[in-house]
């Protein structure tokens, strides 16, 4: 938890503050745009919270924080009704999961609602309180992973929710052998008529992006939008694989027709979908500048 004693000097008075601990993940910046940003590489609040609204994301902020480098002067009464709101609503039968995990670098995590069973993207923390909101939206089916990197809690919502795990096979560690559902190859895979996993080699090696009902795409690693460049990117400075190979994914991914970015790092992005292809053509050319595009904010 974040203790006072060690807040950051960049921290406005008041309320809520970001201790020593913040490894500049960029959580609370996205969750909470009018209370967090950066300075000197770590977060630090530089307005406290005006309006219920914006209260009530900082709170889920500091639920989320990875950390737990967010905190408030005094204990907070809202804390129920705050877990309660988590997951977040997003898009239709989309939510943001919170709850962010440190061994994941605070990377997200989402849920999609449907008949056929609920599937989570990328695994959270495996936290009481968005356990029990989980099985209030039906529990989980599938748990889809993007990738290596973001698998967090994976087998604690195995065990609990007898879910299906989905992984590329090229994404296998000692971690994940166990895995039920190893991808192979690299043609797209119907997961149901409106869920379809892309392989998009680049950032890892059997990395994968989900693409639901035509219109979102959860893209992990592999793409997201960046206010510092102001555009879609692919991350230069953490492509463990290859980057050739991202930009060749970048390019068969600019064929499908998608209106929503909804990334593990990175800032989401929505646009109608002939804007977003010419941003996504955007994104392919200055990918091959070569241009380093690490940073997310």
């Amino acid at each position: 938890m974040a203790h006072l004693t060690h807040r950051r000097s960049e921290n406005v008075a008041g309320e809520f503050y970001v201790d020593q601990s913040c490894i500049d993940c960029d959580t609370c910046r996205w969750m909470a745009p009018t209370v967090f940003t950066r300075e000197n590489r770590q977060s630090a609040v530089y307005h406290q919270p005006q309006s219920d609204g914006d209260r009530l994301a900082a709170m889920q902020a500091l639920l989320s924080c990875p950390t737990a480098s967010i905190g408030t002067v005094e204990k907070p009464q809202d804390i129920q009704s705050v877990h309660s709101s988590i997951p977040i609503p997003i898009v239709d039968h989309v939510y943001h999961c919170g709850y962010h995990a440190e061994s994941s670098f605070g990377a997200a995590s989402y849920l999609i609602v449907q008949s056929e069973g609920n599937i989570l993207v990328d695994s959270p923390r495996f936290a009481p309180p968005l356990v029990k909101q989980l099985e209030k939206l039906g529990g989980i089916r599938y748990l889809y992973l993007t990738h290596r990197d973001d698998v967090a809690d994976h087998q604690k919502f195995r065990d609990h929710f007898q879910c299906d795990r989905i992984l590329h096979r090229d994404e296998i560690t000692p971690k994940t052998e166990t895995v039920e559902m190893q991808l192979t190859g690299s043609e797209p895979y119907e997961l149901a008529p409106d869920v379809r996993i892309i392989p998009v080699p680049g950032h890892t090696e059997g990395h994968t992006v989900l693409l639901y009902d035509d219109r979102i795409l959860f893209s992990g690693d592999h793409l997201a939008w960046s206010p510092k460049q102001n555009q879609l990117v692919g991350f230069r400075e953490v492509c463990w694989y290859s980057w050739e190979a991202q930009i060749r994914s970048m390019e068969r991914l600019a064929t499908y027709a998608f209106e929503w970015v909804l990334p593990g790092h990175g800032r989401r992005y929505q646009a109608d979908r002939s804007t977003m292809n010419r941003e996504m053509q955007k994104c392919i050319a200055w990918m091959k500048l070569d241009r380093r595009a690490g940073e997310w904010d």
